[in-house]
């Protein structure tokens, strides 16, 4: 038995509303051990609604609804599913005083298009929802078919299904078994390359592992079906070491981990501070490492030295080398490193120049590339990285920030 997630709604179709409804539900799906192979969007259309439940039909025992039941004209969730099965809708008296109260206690009169909320097709059990006006149904028009319709606003999805949903489908003997998964993460090596060091564990069937990528950043998820969580440590706890292992240190960490927070960890545990200093990032590092909660106990500043003026006024930049080589250059990298630490009174001093694009790029000094500068006791040093213009200035921002960050973690490792 498997599960299909249909949402429904012109404005998914125009992009005007990002679809997390669908991975919300997916994720949920996982947790029960409920298989899940097939997402359709479709619009506020009865007629394509129709043929949407015709193909879920035809491959998936439980169809899930978000969206469309609303008391405007076009919404048609439950017209659809109704004229699908030539099934009557009935107006439900429990509805419409849920109705009544709801809009009382919110000081309002209800409007006489909100009764048509109250239109539930015969035979389907009210799935109801405790904060907002639109109820869901779940219904089984057909031994081997059930299905559940939820509102489209999240907050008031999510509710309704951990408080009805979820208690329903254990009562029918879904979350026995469960998917776990782990997601270990990496930076600094490409996808294609990690996915060959692993290949023997891409084939596993339980658990199993899948790489993804994006944003310069591979994952690679572990997911083990089992009964319980500590089978399922069992399962993914050697296989995730042995990775990380053959990873070395383009791992860096799992699950909600990032960059910022597992350097942010390593700077605490050393009880070292942190200062920045970028130019084409404009303090992007900052906020990701200002993100993380506690940051202040490592984290003491940074300076954004956009223009040379503050690179040699603010960070002691030699303007002499500002001149010979560049603002873009490893040289004033290392110094702009050496000079944040030197003014913020840190351990470490970490910097960022480089051309984001589009415009700026030479031949000797295209769009793309950038020096990273870091600064210690022993000394300074710089790292040259080129993104590429491709990638865009957005990209190679986050690259930068992130490399920059990326770069002090892999020194504080290696230097235990």
């Amino acid at each position: 038995m498997s599960a299909e997630i249909i949402c429904v709604g012109t404005e998914l179709l125009l992009g005007d509303i990002l679809n997390g409804n669908a991975q919300y539900l997916a994720k949920q799906l996982a947790q029960l051990g409920i298989p899940h192979y097939y997402q359709n969007v479709v619009g506020d259309n009865i007629t394509r609604i129709k043929q949407a439940i015709a193909i879920a039909m035809s491959r998936s025992q439980i169809i899930i609804f978000t969206g469309g039941l609303g008391p405007t004209p076009d919404d048609l969730t439950c017209e659809a599913i109704a004229n699908f099965f030539d099934s009557p809708l009935e107006e439900r008296e429990e509805v419409i005083e849920e109705l009544h109260r709801k809009y009382a206690a919110r000081g309002r009169v209800m409007a006489p298009s909100n009764y048509k909320q109250a239109l539930i097709p015969k035979g389907a059990e009210i799935l109801p929802n405790p904060t907002g006006t639109a109820p869901g149904i779940i219904w089984q028009p057909r031994p081997d078919l059930t299905i559940f319709t939820f509102p489209g606003v999240p907050s008031e999805m999510h509710r309704m299904w951990e408080e009805t949903a979820v208690p329903y489908l254990k009562n029918q003997g879904w979350g026995q078994e469960v998917i776990y998964s782990r997601m270990l993460r990496f930076w600094g090596v490409a996808e294609s390359t990690l996915a060959e060091k692993v290949a023997p564990y891409l084939d596993l069937p339980n658990p199993t592992v899948a790489p993804y990528a994006g944003k310069g950043e591979v994952r690679l998820r572990i997911s083990v079906k089992s009964a319980t969580p500590e089978e399922a440590e069992g399962l993914i706890a050697p296989v995730a070491k042995e990775i990380q292992g053959i990873a070395g240190l383009d791992y860096y960490g799992a699950d909600d981990d990032n960059l910022a927070s597992v350097l942010g960890d390593l700077l605490r545990q050393r009880g070292e501070t942190l200062g920045v200093a970028e130019s084409c990032t404009g303090g992007l590092m900052g906020q990701m490492l200002t993100e993380i909660s506690g940051s202040s106990d490592y984290f003491w500043g940074g300076v954004i030295a956009y223009d040379n003026s503050v690179k040699a006024g603010l960070l002691g930049v030699n303007p002499e080398d500002l001149e010979k080589f560049g603002a873009v250059s490893g040289t004033v990298a290392e110094q702009m490193a050496a000079g944040v630490r030197s003014r913020l009174g840190t351990s470490w001093g970490v910097s960022i120049t480089g051309v984001a694009g589009p415009t700026g790029g030479t031949e000797d000094k295209p769009v793309g590339l950038v020096y990273i500068g870091l600064a210690g006791e022993g000394g300074a040093m710089s790292v040259e990285n080129r993104f590429g213009a491709r990638r865009g200035r957005s990209l190679i921002r986050h690259f930068s920030a992130c490399t920059a960050l990326d770069v002090l973690r892999r020194r504080l490792l290696v230097s235990k």
